[in-house]
């Protein structure tokens, strides 16, 4: 996920130079004598499987479970996880870590080569049904997309272990981003011992088997859950966070409640509150650069006949004023969007596109025309439809804001309907909705993990936009050594045919009590782990 690193020059033989420490105590701070970190996640998370998780949330915990190949220092650069390093060959194909010796399973058992084998493999694996099978064929793994289509068994992905320290990759194409791609959780390690062992409860505290600086030892769904240290971990020694707790608060005003009693260290902060949170509390009010994107998506299959002409969605699309929604409605720091990517993304050049170009006066007139002409509104059709999102403070004052001003402007009626976030997801993915909200977090820090969503075989292509140019050009970005070229005709594209609404993209916006250090501010990705975190004497 993020930021350029020493791969940026593909060279033969690429060592990470970086010591792979856990957390980083500057001289002088005394450290307290309980170490723990409490925080507030929104919803239940999706999975703590590492193949099978597909939230953000999960997998923050996930990432403290189990340990990759690389992990991500606080300004998002890569540093060793289970591999030292690696070597690529001269053309680029064939990718051979070197893992550590003295990596364990929180059973004791060494970590391996083939735990890794086993994962990708699982990964891929049509039986397995992995929500993030779709990212195994983005790392153009060979015979990646055969094998998730079905057409080939999960043994003949090109991944193998010739020993127990030694994981080669071959891929089917060069991908000058391969390794930022292995941060992700759905390419760490699984016991296949406990997972044969237990099938799909395999993931219970009782049961978990794990490689990362922490153990889950307590889950209570739509609760809380609890993470400890795993004695095992072979940096144990550095780590200093003893328990990790998050307790799942779905009301962000009571998250902030219990924040300023001191009952949870961190919390997000409810939308429009933070100029006076950060008025208040100038030290642990954050509002951070964040490399995801907010977005509205149409049912281009099953949803409304309107949806599926483009005058039609134009039109909603420039009737949303940005600007108010992340001024006068979030007010932490977010940025009005008119391109799917953000701009914090590295490498990547916003390009211009018609509607950013134009007053929100003169997207309002153009709305109204594009839809009289669609033979919507006034004098036409009656337009009325229903957006889905999932229950929160925020996307809920998101979607009042956006449909008013389809009314007031456009005369077009929107029902909305909320659901928590695991039926949420499954409700979006089999299509059954009109419009639903979208976001997406970069999984490693490269256009191509936003554009790849809008390509006809992506898993979360939830509007099922399909446009041949759109694959070809992303299939070609994949091999260019200059591929913002493509990425700009991608984003046109887009812009033009309006699949999705972007909105904004995202600021992380927090309360972090100023006795937890270590937060890695300067990674826009936003991936922590517990592991680089401790807590201070009051």
């Amino acid at each position: 996920m993020k930021r350029r690193s020493f791969l940026a020059a593909a060279l033969a033989t690429t060592c990470l130079t970086t010591p792979a420490i856990a957390a980083d105590i500057p001289d002088g701070v005394t450290l307290a004598e309980e170490q723990t970190f409490t925080y507030r996640t929104l919803d239940e998370f999706s999975s703590f499987d590492p193949q099978v998780v597909e939230d953000v949330d999960g997998s923050n915990v996930v990432r403290d479970l189990f340990e990759g190949l690389y992990n991500q220092d606080a300004d998002g650069n890569l540093v060793p996880g289970v591999a030292l390093n690696h070597e690529a060959s001269d053309d680029n194909l064939t990718y051979t870590f070197t893992l550590r010796d003295n990596a364990k399973w929180s059973d004791g058992t060494p970590v391996t080569a083939n735990d890794f084998v086993y994962a990708w493999q699982r990964a891929v694996d049509p039986e397995l049904a992995s929500p993030y099978a779709w990212y195994m064929e983005l790392m153009s793994i060979e015979n990646g997309a055969s094998i998730i289509a079905g057409d080939m068994e999960p043994t003949a992905l090109g991944v193998s272990a010739p020993d127990d320290t030694t994981l080669v990759v071959q891929l089917s194409q060069p991908l000058p981003y391969f390794t930022k791609m292995v941060t992700h959780a759905t390419t760490f390690p699984a016991p296949k011992w406990a997972i044969e062992e237990h099938g799909a409860q395999w993931t219970r505290p009782e049961n978990m088997v794990s490689n990362g600086a922490y153990v889950l030892t307590a889950h209570v769904p739509k609760e809380r859950s609890v993470r400890s240290r795993n004695e095992m971990y072979w940096d144990n020694e550095n780590t200093v966070l003893d328990t990790v707790t998050t307790f799942v608060i779905g009301d962000e005003a009571q998250g902030l409640t219990r924040w300023r009693a001191g009952e949870v260290d961190m919390t997000d902060i409810p939308a429009g509150q933070y100029p006076a949170l950060a008025e208040e509390f100038p030290d642990e009010a954050f509002a951070l650069p964040r490399l995801c994107n907010y977005y509205f998506n149409f049912n281009l299959t099953s949803g409304p006949e309107a949806f599926k002409d483009v005058r039609v969605r134009q039109a909603l699309a420039m009737a949303v004023d940005r600007e108010v929604i992340v001024d006068r409605v979030l007010q932490g720091g977010q940025f009005p969007a008119f391109s799917f990517t953000p701009a914090a993304t590295a490498g990547f050049e916003t390009p211009d596109v018609d509607m950013a170009g134009m007053t929100q006066a003169e997207r309002d007139a153009k709305a109204k025309e594009l839809l009289t002409e669609a033979g919507y509104g006034e004098g036409g059709e009656e337009l009325s439809f229903t957006y889905l999102y999932n229950t929160s403070e925020a996307h809920q004052q998101v979607a009042i804001v956006a449909t008013q001003m389809w009314k007031q402007k456009l005369g077009v009626d929107v029902t909305l309907e909320n659901q928590e976030w695991k039926v949420f997801l499954e409700t979006r993915g089999a299509q059954n909705y009109d419009m639903a909200r979208g976001a997406w977090c970069g999984d490693y820090n490269e256009a191509s993990t936003f554009l790849d969503l809008l390509t006809t075989e992506s898993g979360y292509n939830d509007a099922k936009f399909s446009n041949a140019r759109v694959d070809e050009l992303m299939a070609e970005a994949k091999s260019s050594k200059d591929p913002q070229p493509l990425y700009t005709e991608v984003e046109q594209i887009v812009a033009a045919e309006m699949p999705v609404i972007p909105i904004y993209h995202y600021s992380t916006n927090i309360m972090l009590s100023d006795s937890i250090q270590g937060w890695p501010i300067n990674n826009v990705e936003q991936n922590w782990y517990a592991k680089d975190l401790y807590r201070v004497a009051d």
